[in-house]
């Protein structure tokens, strides 16, 4: 027997200890990639129990060789949330391993006792459902109220009162084996019926902290993971847009070919083929600035056919270190086609499209310029406002869900004179990203 002080004590102490474990580990990395797995594999999980009964075995020994610090041995708490998390056949492990300091110590009932829990707990899980396991909660008196308002209206058996009373009735178990067999098992007992109530009520309690702690970071995982994948669909779909005016011209230019040049027909089949192919395949997010301008490459070779090698120039002053960097795919053909269309086609002769990429220190500016008609201040304002176009919205939606603020996108023209568009990205080397 131990004293009422102390027992109070250690159960404030332990409720600490578990939100403190629970916390810890939530915070390493390595723990949530291996506890939150769907599936994981038998190295795998013994990973993730390494977390659980390295520094818990060493607790048992502590509370065994540090007089009065009770508080530090929740090794009936982990057997029981392993068994609902990870199952039966693993909790059984781990509660054998748990047991080694309590053996050498001569508490040799431990053994089989963690064994038992962990294949009650484990079979308890596998019943109550994966969700009504996370959803256990060590508000009790709430779960109690709940259940009572429920059950007079519609009996049933309920998995969040069932986990809570087995798992009080197992820790009754442990205290009625060590009062039977003294010193053969570790067990919190006091002659006082309303301090053993607490201590029976403690580990749902321990349990359900647990649970509330991993719970909230799951479900924060979860909404990470869902707006990750609707960042995707969204760049995805960013990515994937074509206008459809380009398609049906360029079309509409190889039948024109077809008599008169079939050589030039079919090489801008080919380039079309190729756009085509680079828009609707699986690729990253990010390219070198290298294929990005072997992509564009062919779509201004299909636009010089187009318009005439005497009406479209293109110029390059690409900086050789920056042809490694990676960039968003397909970034600068939206910006080229903008500055085709409304920059030089308005204009009867013509004119140039320049490309420029220079690297200044950790960040890479690129810079699409055209000689064309330009805008007057009011609609290159607007359209650095509103994106307006499909080109330059697709842009600058990408640059905003890929970089976010780190991304500079600016828009300065003049009528007469021409357009720049300029984008400034960090610049992250292939490889290295």
């Amino acid at each position: 027997m131990v004293t009422e002080k102390l027992i109070l004590i250690t159960l404030l102490v332990k409720l600490g200890v578990v939100a403190s474990v629970a916390s810890i580990l939530a915070r390493v990395y390595t723990f949530r990639k291996l506890f939150f797995a769907e599936k994981r594999r038998p190295a795998q999980t013994l990973g993730l129990l390494a977390f659980f009964l390295v520094p818990l075995t060493l607790a048992v020994w502590v509370r065994i060789a540090v007089p009065n610090f009770l508080a530090a041995d929740i090794s009936f708490e982990t057997v029981i949330l392993l068994g609902l998390l990870i199952g039966p056949s693993w909790a059984m492990l781990s509660g054998a391993v748990l047991s080694l300091p309590a053996l050498l110590h001569g508490e040799f009932l431990s053994l089989p006792f963690n064994v038992l829990v962990g294949l009650a707990a484990g079979m308890i899980g596998r019943f109550a459902g994966v969700e009504e396991v996370w959803s256990f909660t060590p508000f009790i008196d709430l779960s109690l109220y709940r259940w009572i308002r429920r059950a007079l209206r519609r009996p049933r058996i309920d998995p969040q009162i069932l986990l809570l009373v087995l798992i009080a009735a197992m820790e009754m178990l442990r205290d009625w084996i060590a009062r039977a067999f003294p010193h053969r098992l570790f067990a919190l007992l006091s002659d006082q019926l309303w301090l053993q109530a607490l201590v029976w009520l403690a580990a749902p309690i321990n349990v359900g902290i647990a649970l509330k702690v991993w719970n909230a970071l799951r479900v924060e995982m979860s909404l990470e993971e869902q707006k990750r994948l609707v960042l995707e669909a969204r760049l995805d779909a960013l990515q994937r847009q074509i206008n459809p005016h380009f398609l049906f011209n360029t079309l509409n230019s190889v039948a024109s070919l077809v008599r008169s040049q079939p050589e030039a027909a079919r090489r801008m089949t080919v380039k079309l083929a190729n756009i085509l192919r680079a828009l609707l395949k699986e690729h990253d997010a990010y390219v070198p600035l290298r294929e990005e301008l072997k992509f564009t490459d062919d779509y201004l070779d299909i636009e010089v056919v187009r318009f005439g090698a005497d009406k479209l120039h293109i110029e390059k002053e690409i900086d050789p270190r920056t042809l490694e960097v990676l960039v968003p795919s397909i970034l600068l053909q939206p910006l080229i086609e903008n500055s085709i269309k409304h920059g030089l086609e308005p204009r009867i002769h013509g004119g140039t499209v320049t490309l420029r990429s220079r690297l200044e220190g950790d960040r890479i500016s690129i810079q699409v310029a055209d000689d064309g008609v330009g805008m007057n201040s009011g609609s290159s304002s607007t359209l650095r406002r509103t994106g307006s176009g499909i080109g330059m919205k697709n842009v600058q939606e990408r640059l905003e869900v890929l970089y976010g603020n780190q991304a500079h996108f600016s828009i300065d023209s003049s009528p007469g004179r021409g357009t720049l568009v300029s984008i400034e990205i960090p610049a992250n080397l292939n490889g290295a990203a």
